[in-house]
């Protein structure tokens, strides 16, 4: 029995040999018909020689036998009788000529120009996926060939495997090549070799050749053979003994870690590493049976990458339509909700003004209803008469009045006077008047006050405990000249400053006891046409405004829209009566900048998203910061402020009465349903994506289940072909 030699090299004698190949320069014999040039290599049996056919021109390889001593006649006849059984076969590297006789002996095959795949190997590294495939679905085709007449490779490797100018893969060197009915081992390349081969008793099968496919595949998408290392490699050349060397293969073959370096290999697929891992397979029932199921395996996958495309439309239209079904669904929901938001939000703006204007009219009424008590009380006879006998007839009240008026009184002289005026007789009729008009309270009044034209009060009562009024003067107050805001100078004094001439309602006073902040509504009595005074009342401005539906989401404020220094004031807010119920009076920041309505900024009565100041307030406050609805109307009066205000305008003219409401909640409705139909809409899209998810898995399912059992039909089928074609190449040799 003769082997491969080319097994038994250590890696000394493997340098040894590629010395010797790079000195030659003179082929070994002259070939008649063939001038040999060009020296290609060698090997365990002699070496190769580039040559031209002298008759034809063609080039060809001629392979010299020169290592006559360990020549087996017998394996050289073998392996031109299995290139006489391939002849025609264009995926093999054809023989042409054969020198028994010659000494050398020799044969002369066809040359292939472009070297062999070991040498595309070397220059490369590693090859892109396709190409490996295209590569290893020739060679499987070749193979295919081959066993069909009967041929079994038994050494395939990217050294036996030559490009021709195609660069489409041709079978070479059957030097190892058994018939399918041959009992004979033969022994294949180190990691390319299928364990089970590496055994001098091992019969040849077709699974050595799917084993040494699977490694060539392999080796061109990393580099490397299977299971090669330097240390597997150091542990092999240590044995010397064949048995030993091939047994130690074996054990390395089936003992060495899991193959891992293809599957991380860029662009390769799960059905690539499956036949790579089927090819390689320990297990030869685990094996494909035949390259003809390799080959039906490479189809399979071939076929399902075309139809990936198809399949991936099938389950991505859908969802891309789905998508695009979505994107203008919710941009027509988006633009849906957002005009009904804005529709909402408008029609809540609208009744929320609607609202503004009826509590300013609620609170005009009540202001004008005022007016009406002080006119009347300004033009009651008696009480006219009272007046007058205090600030006119009583020629000593009037000298106490006018030494009271004059600013530069002393303190001490100030307070005699005081004391004198206040016990006299006449002025008490016009305090007891004043203080059952406190008493009644019809209408309610936080105080009633009287003055002399020059602004000194002559009677005052309030509703709680006041600082001592009577006997000082108050002409720099707004509602004794009629100004937006009080005179600076306190020394100031009638003429220097005007009186009113008619029903006036102040700007806002602070109470002095609270902080609360009040209006004045005075107006001036007459006896005939001389002016004898004013009487007054002061209401606490927070209690006019009357809000039906009141609540922490919705509720009415009164804003102060006249004279610099309360201009944007609140005068009244929920928060009051929480900062007043803790605090028994209202903090002084609410005055300041940062607490005011910024009325210049309303260009128009209603306003979304507007910004409460008194939500700055800690703690209090926060329950107010949040975005609101607000809507604002101004509160007019036809006795006292003049004509009515053009509503189109700025609105500051006067009191302004502004209507708060929650954005969020104005928009609850909208926020519910936007949260139904989102719950819709995913529930809709989950049966969408289960109904396709569903179909695209059955459909998946059905083509692996085909493409399987025909992989395995095919395969069983190509068994079956196989071994007629051998049948009937035996029965035709032995006729």
């Amino acid at each position: 029995m003769s082997l491969d030699r080319t097994q038994q090299q250590s890696s000394k004698d493997r340098k040894l040999a590629q010395e010797l190949s790079q000195q030659r320069t003179r082929p070994p014999a002259e070939v008649q018909g063939y001038d040999t040039r060009v020296f290609i290599g060698s090997g365990a049996y002699g070496e190769v020689w580039r040559g031209i056919d002298c008759n034809t021109g063609r080039e060809v390889a001629i392979k010299f036998y020169t290592h006559r001593g360990g020549l087996d006649w017998s394996l050289l006849s073998g392996e031109v009788e299995k290139l006489r059984f391939l002849s025609a076969d264009r995926y093999v590297v054809q023989l042409l000529d054969v020198g028994w006789d010659s000494d050398p002996p020799y044969y002369v095959m066809e040359y292939v120009e472009n070297g062999s795949l070991d040498d595309l190997l070397q220059r490369y590294g590693r090859l892109p996926v396709e190409a490996a495939v295209e590569l290893f679905s020739e060679l499987a085709v070749g193979l295919v060939h081959a066993h069909g007449k009967g041929v079994l490779h038994c050494d395939l490797k990217p050294a036996n495997v030559l490009l021709d100018q195609d660069n489409k893969p041709r079978l070479a060197d059957f030097g190892q090549s058994r018939l399918s009915d041959e009992q004979t081992p033969a022994l294949g390349t180190l990691f390319y070799m299928a364990p089970e081969q590496a055994d001098l008793e091992a019969v040849p099968d077709v699974c050595w050749d799917v084993y040494a496919l699977g490694a060539i595949l392999y080796c061109m998408l990393t580099g490397a053979p299977p299971h090669r290392s330097e240390q597997a490699l150091q542990e092999l050349d240590e044995r010397v003994d064949l048995n030993n060397r091939l047994g130690h293969y074996r054990q390395t073959i089936r003992n060495g870690p899991l193959l891992v370096q293809h599957r991380s290999v860029p662009g390769i697929d799960r059905a690539l590493v499956e036949i790579i891992d089927r090819c390689l397979a320990i297990d030869v029932k685990a094996r494909f049976a035949n390259v003809s199921a390799l080959l039906n395996a490479l189809r399979a996958r071939s076929e399902a990458r075309a139809r990936r495309p198809l399949v991936m439309l099938g389950f991505v239209g859908p969802i891309l339509i789905l998508l695009m079904m979505i994107l203008f669904a919710w941009r027509g929901y988006d633009q849906a909700i957002s005009n009904y938001k804005s529709a909402v939000e408008e029609t809540t703006l609208q009744h929320n003004r609607t609202a503004a204007i009826n509590v300013a009219a609620n609170v005009s009424n009540e202001i004008e209803s005022y007016f009406r008590r002080v006119e009347q009380l300004a033009s009651d006879p008696v009480f006219v008469q009272e007046l007058a006998e205090v600030v006119i007839e009583d020629e000593r009240l009037s000298k106490i009045l006018e030494r009271l008026s004059d600013p530069g009184i002393s303190p001490g002289d100030q307070e005699s006077f005081i004391e004198i005026f206040g016990h006299h007789e006449k002025r008490k009729f016009l305090q007891d008047r004043m203080e059952n008009l406190i008493k009644n309270q019809q209408p309610r009044a936080a105080s009633w006050f009287v003055t002399s034209p020059d602004g000194t009060h002559v009677a005052a009562a309030f509703d709680t405990d006041s600082r001592p009024v009577v006997g000082k003067n108050y002409a720099y107050r707004t509602y004794f000249h009629g100004g937006q805001d009080d005179v600076e100078d306190h020394s100031l004094r009638p003429p220097q400053i005007p009186r009113i001439r008619k029903t006036h309602l102040s700007t806002t006073l602070e109470s002095t006891a609270t902080d609360e902040y009040k209006v004045a509504i005075s107006t001036p009595v007459f006896r005939g046409d001389q002016l004898i005074g004013l009487v007054a009342m002061s209401i606490e401005i927070g209690r006019l405004v009357q809000f039906v539906g009141s609540s922490e989401d919705h509720f009415a404020v009164l804003v102060e829209g006249r004279g610099a220094a309360f201009k944007g004031v609140i005068l009244q807010h929920p928060l009051y009566d929480e900062v007043l119920k803790e605090l028994n009076k209202l903090p002084p920041q609410f005055k300041s900048k940062e607490y005011r309505v910024k009325l210049d900024d309303w260009e128009s009565p209603q306003l979304t998203e507007y910004f409460d100041p008194l939500s700055q307030y800690e703690p209090h406050g926060q329950v107010y910061r949040r975005s609101w609805l607000a809507s604002g109307a101004p509160v007019t009066f036809s006795s006292a402020m003049g004509t009515r205000p053009d509503r189109k305008e700025r609105m500051a003219p006067g009191l302004l009465v502004l209507i708060q409401q929650d954005q969020a909640a104005a928009i609850t409705p909208i926020t519910d349903l936007t949260s139904d139909l989102l719950h819709l809409g995913v529930v809709a899209l989950s049966l969408f994506l289960v109904v396709v998810g569903s179909s695209y898995y059955f459909v998946v399912r059905g083509f692996w289940q085909q493409n399987r059992g025909s992989m395995t039909r095919n395969g069983e089928l190509s068994v079956l072909t196989s071994f007629s074609s051998m049948t009937t190449r035996r029965i035709t040799e032995k006729n």
